[in-house]
């Protein structure tokens, strides 16, 4: 029998080396072009099953073994398939595991030996076919499908992978390694084959399934956001088309700047405070308020001989006198409250007979009425009157400040 798969495998090896360009044409485009290839040829490959014919009208292919036996040569990442039916595969392992048991418990040793190469080749293949789905799906992923020409290919080759790894996982889940220890039972070498070597690789495979499948869903997602950016930017090419006389805004004039312009990383401008924002009067005064005037000239060193007797007695009152430019200014306001007239500050101050300065009465008056609360100065209006400066511009003289009631 050996003798006989030996001629049976050489004639094969041989028929693939004579026919080699043919072999490889049908494997390039997929069907013999029968028109101008020798038919004794076609008929000698057909019989020795490399090539079949799926249909009548159909042209004769390469046959999925010798195809995957060409893919696994050449490392085809283009053609590569993978092989996700593993409860077949789980179906044959027990069966020839019984036919092992069932010859052996009959002392048929030739043929129990003959069952027990054949399960060893089934297990092996299997594992080995399982290493090979995982590495073509790492194939895959690491030139992230650039076999396709399309996002949209590259979106369909994925969800093809995730499929397949799902329903790899989902077919590994078939085995049950406590029904399998009963099918070996004692047995060392079906124990070795079912338990061990099957059990080490399922589950380091089944690890690396759960990576490829995290893998494939970044992916999916990158693919995704390219698509959605490569619409937009043919819906916007298509718009352009369709309106040649668009002409973009000038969107940095704007205050708020679109999120599809907007890429910039925000910039914080030079913080100062406003010293004229009559709102932040309080904060800034209690900024000012705590604010301490260190001295160390008029310091004397302490010495120990220095003593000095303290006495405490109780705090005496005092009172801070009022500013009396503040209060002819408050006598000022209210003149003008009771008269309800127009009156100029000078004017004022000349008929009162005040002893201040023009200058600095003039300074109070306008600091008095800066000074009023928000509702008190709705009450009054405060003009100045001067002239601009002749020499440079932009500076204005005041005079004299006229108010009233509003």
């Amino acid at each position: 029998m050996s003798s006989n798969l030996h001629q049976s495998g050489v004639r094969l090896l041989r028929m693939l080396g004579r026919h080699a360009e043919t072999v490889m044409d049908v494997y390039l485009s997929g069907a013999v072009d029968e028109a101008n290839a020798d038919t004794g040829v076609l008929k000698k490959l057909t019989e020795a099953g490399i090539l079949w014919r799926p249909e009548e009208d159909e042209g004769l292919r390469l046959t999925r073994s010798v195809r995957a036996l060409l893919e696994e040569g050449l490392k085809d990442e283009r053609n590569r398939q993978i092989n996700a039916n593993v409860g077949s595969a789980l179906a044959t392992i027990k069966t020839l595991a019984d036919h092992y048991k069932e010859a052996r418990s009959h002392s048929d040793y030739s043929a129990a030996e003959a069952y027990l190469a054949d399960l060893s080749e089934h297990v092996y293949a299997f594992t080995e076919n399982l290493r090979y789905s995982i590495r073509v799906l790492w194939g895959r992923i690491n030139n992230e499908f650039g076999y396709v020409g399309t996002i949209s290919a590259k979106i369909r080759e994925n969800e093809l992978a995730q499929s397949q790894v799902s329903e790899l996982l989902n077919g590994l889940e078939l085995f049950q390694f406590s029904e399998l220890g009963e099918i070996a039972s004692d047995i060392r070498e079906l124990r070795k084959l079912l338990v061990t070597t099957l059990q080490e690789t399922l589950s380091d495979c089944t690890q690396e399934l759960s990576v490829v499948q995290a893998r494939l869903l970044e992916l999916l997602g990158r693919f995704r956001q390219i698509q959605g950016r490569t619409r937009l930017l043919r819906g916007w090419l298509l718009y352009t088309d369709m309106h040649p006389d668009y002409e973009p805004m000038d969107h940095v004039a704007h205050r708020k700047v679109p999120m599809l312009f907007n890429r910039a990383e925000a910039m914080l401008a030079d913080a100062h405070v406003d010293v004229h924002n009559q709102s932040l009067e309080q904060e800034l005064m209690e900024m000012v308020a705590r604010i301490k005037s260190i001295s160390r000239l008029d310091l004397k060193p302490v010495t120990k001989a220095a003593e000095t007797s303290v006495v405490l007695s109780a705090a005496e009152d005092f009172d801070i006198p009022e500013n009396p430019l503040k209060q002819d200014v408050e006598d000022y306001f209210v003149a003008v409250i009771d008269s309800g007239k127009r009156q100029s500050a000078l004017e004022y101050l000349q008929e009162k007979a005040l002893p201040w300065d023009s200058e600095s009465w003039i300074y109070q008056v306008i600091g008095g009425f800066e000074g009023l609360s928000e509702e008190h100065k709705s009450f009054f209006e405060l003009e100045p009157l001067g002239e601009p400066h002749p020499v440079y511009t932009g500076n204005f003289i005041i005079r004299d400040v006229e108010l009233w009631l509003s």
